[in-house]
């Protein structure tokens, strides 16, 4: 049932991405308040770009069952 897996992928997407974000933000500004702010950049460049890699196995669950297999 490909358009069950794709609802559950992009709520799951949705989730993961908002508490990601929430998280990252919370150990970056726990953690590099006294750190320059080239540190703090690296820091949140670094994860901001992290999160495609999970948000990809999600996206490609999501389109692995619409094919056929055999």
């Amino acid at each position: 049932m490909p358009s069950l897996r794709k609802f559950i992928g992009m709520v799951a997407l949705v989730v993961f991405v908002v508490v990601y974000a929430l998280v990252a933000m919370v150990i970056g500004d726990m953690t590099l308040q006294q750190s320059s702010h080239l540190v703090r950049f690296g820091f949140f460049a670094v994860a901001g770009l992290v999160w495609v890699i999970p948000a990809g196995a999600i996206i490609w669950w999501m389109q692995r069952g619409g094919k056929q297999r055999g």
